[in-house]
This record gives structure tokens, sequence and C-alpha cells, in this order.
């Protein structure tokens, strides 16, 4: 067991242990039915606190050879699977949070290396005799022991995302980021030693010109959630469950933390919805998380009306919006379309697909975006 190469379960199991658990494991379903595939590679972005972390820490605990996971998912949902004990525990698993890495790797210039370094070293200790002392490339690494062992990885990557959005004017990190990545999924090499591929994190996939960097991802977002739409987020019967389990008007919660429609779903906010249910308190526990300050810059630019569509949505409205243009890259904002966007991907605006409309999605953001528009100059 490593810190990044086959980690055990401890983390999904503090999630398990937890006075509030939902169960998403009918996610691993999907996963077990694409690894191995084309389809096989994975984005699933959502925004701050949403539970993203939770659901990558779950993969892990469930497909990594690190640990015994079997009492840990008994009576979980994924448990009934006829595949459930197939794939428990029975893979090479590198688990990766960049997020984390940022402080020990001592700047964001030593990201890869660090991450490459360290990864590298786990990994001989697994096969001692395959890499060569040499090797410092981890995509050169998995391939050189995918050609000795043939066996194959599942790779997840939480935060995948830090780098895009706090290095954003750096673009010599940008490109050594995205040229890691390329290397690690990209092209035919990397079919012979991923077994599966799982990126996390706020935004999609950065565009270069009008196509994903990583075109081979499927992508699941706030936009486009398909067939993830349930499994990341807390479904409207699910708050439904806890509110009558903890003796909370059911209306009440809906108005305050309701709003983000993915498919045919309502999905709330995990973090708001477990702590009004643990404390019976109703406010913005977003501003907990998130500082409205981040966005007023983007309302400040005032793109053909920005801020006055946003006091529009703020009074109930919603705003058609063109999600097309925007680049999942916060320098090249250069429309109303594309801050919208991008406050659509940071959970300030809830989308519906359908009509292509935007709009706040509850009382909780409507206080904190109130805020922000405060804060912009007239």
């Amino acid at each position: 067991m490593g810190m990044f190469v086959n980690p055990g379960n401890q983390a999904f199991q503090v999630a398990v242990n937890s006075e509030i658990y939902v169960d998403k494991t009918e996610m691993l379903e999907y996963t077990n039915k694409v690894m191995n595939t084309l389809q096989g590679y994975i984005c699933n972005s959502r925004p701050r606190r949403f539970g993203k972390s939770i659901t990558a820490n779950m993969l892990t605990a469930y497909y990594s050879k690190g640990c015994d996971s079997q009492e840990l998912f008994a009576g979980l949902k994924i448990s009934e699977a006829p595949d459930f004990k197939k794939h428990l525990n029975q893979y090479d698993v590198i688990h990766l949070d960049i997020q984390w890495c940022m402080e020990p790797a001592g700047s964001p210039e030593n990201i890869v290396s660090y991450i490459s370094e360290k990864t590298i070293s786990e990994l001989r200790t697994y096969y001692p005799d395959v890499l060569p002392a040499d090797t410092v490339s981890l995509p050169e690494a998995l391939s050189k022991i995918n050609a000795v062992t043939q066996k194959k990885f599942i790779v997840i990557i939480d935060e995948w995302d830090v780098l895009v959005r706090d290095e954003a004017t750096n673009q010599k990190i940008q490109d050594e980021y995205i040229g890691f990545l390329r290397g690690m999924f990209k092209g035919t090499e990397p079919t012979k030693y991923i077994q599966l591929a799982y990126l996390t994190g706020i935004l999609p996939i950065k565009k270069e010109k009008t196509q994903s960097a990583l075109n081979n991802f499927d992508e699941f977002t706030m936009l486009s959630p398909g067939r993830l739409a349930p499994c990341i987020g807390f479904t409207e019967e699910e708050v439904q469950g806890l509110a009558k389990a903890y003796s909370l008007d059911f209306n009440k919660i809906k108005r305050w933390y309701d709003g983000y429609l993915l498919k045919e779903y309502s999905v709330y906010n995990p973090r708001a919805v477990v702590s009004v249910m643990l404390s019976g308190e109703f406010k913005s526990y977003w501003s907990e998380t998130a500082s409205y300050e981040a966005i007023v810059p983007l309302i400040n630019m005032n793109y053909n009306g920005l801020k006055t569509a946003i006091v529009e949505m703020l009074s109930g409205a919603s705003v058609k919006v063109n999600t097309a243009t925007f680049k999942n890259d916060i320098v090249n904002i250069k429309s109303k379309d594309d801050v919208l966007t991008y406050m659509i991907h940071l959970g300030y605006l809830g989308y519906d697909q359908t009509r292509k409309m935007t709009f706040v999605p509850n009382e909780e953001i409507r206080q904190d975006l109130a805020n922000a528009v405060e804060a912009v100059p007239d």
C-alpha cells in the first residue's frame, strides 16, 4: 500500500463512517462496464463541495489492490451487482490528488516532476526488476511495466484542474501539465496500460481551438451530465429521505438549496444539505467554502450587459446562454456567455440543458451572488 500507488481505503471509510452518508456506489456499475474500452476515459466535473473527492476515494477503495474492502462495501448498492467481487480490489491503482501535491512539490512548476518521481519510486516496489534507474517519465514507466508484465492500471486524478485554474496565466506550467496528461492518456500506447482513467475537478478539460486537449475522454459536466447525473450531488429523493429523518421542512430545504438541473434530476449541493441537517440552521454554507470575491472581477467585465443579466436572474428570470464558446480556460474568457458558462461550472448558476437557459439555482446562491454584484462598482 503506497501513497499514490495502490492506496488503502481509509479515506472512503471516513465518509461511510460519517453520520450522513448517501450511497452513490451504483456509479461503480458504470465504471465496471466501461473499463478496458474506449469509454473507459472519464472526466466528471462538478462545483466545490459536490462530493467529487468522496467519489474518487470510493473508486480507489473499490479497485485498489492495496486494501481489502469487502466489509466496507457490504450492504452498499454495488454489493448487489453480479460482478461486485470480480472487480473488488483486483487492480493496480494510481490515485493523485493534485491539490494535495501542491504543497510537497514546493511550487506549481514542480508538480509534474514531483508526481512522476514519487509515483515511479512506488512502482519500483511493486515491479523492482522492470524499471531502469534512469526512468523519469511516468507514462514511459507504465508502458515499460505493461510491456514486461501485461499489467494495466486504473488512474484516478482528483482536482485535475487545479493548475488550469490557479496558474491560468502561466503558459509554461499549463503546457507542461497538459503535455503530461496527454502522455498519460492520449494515443495508442496508453490504451495498452490504462484499464480505466477517471479525472475529476471543477472545470471540464481545457479546449484548444474547438477541441478538448484530451478528446478521447467522455466528459460529464454541469452542462451535460449524461448518465452520471445522479452520481455526484444529492437527488431530490435522497434529500426528501434526509429531511424526514431529521424532521426538517423539505420545502424550505428545497427553496434554500435546490436548483441544479442535471438531466431529469433536481440535484442539491451535498455540503449544504449535510450542514443544514446536522445544524438545523438555514443559511448560506456556500460562503464557507467559496468566496464571492473570486467572481467579482468577472462580473466587473460587464460584457454586453453581463451585470444587468445577473441582476435579472437575481430577480428570478432565466437568461439565454451559448455555452459552446467557453474554452474551459479562465484566461480566454471573451464574452458574457463565457462568464455565465464559467459561473455554471463554479455552481453560481444553474443550467437547463433543454432550453439552453441559465438561472440562479436557490436562495443560498442568491445571497452570495447578490453580495458579489453589490461589490461591483456601478
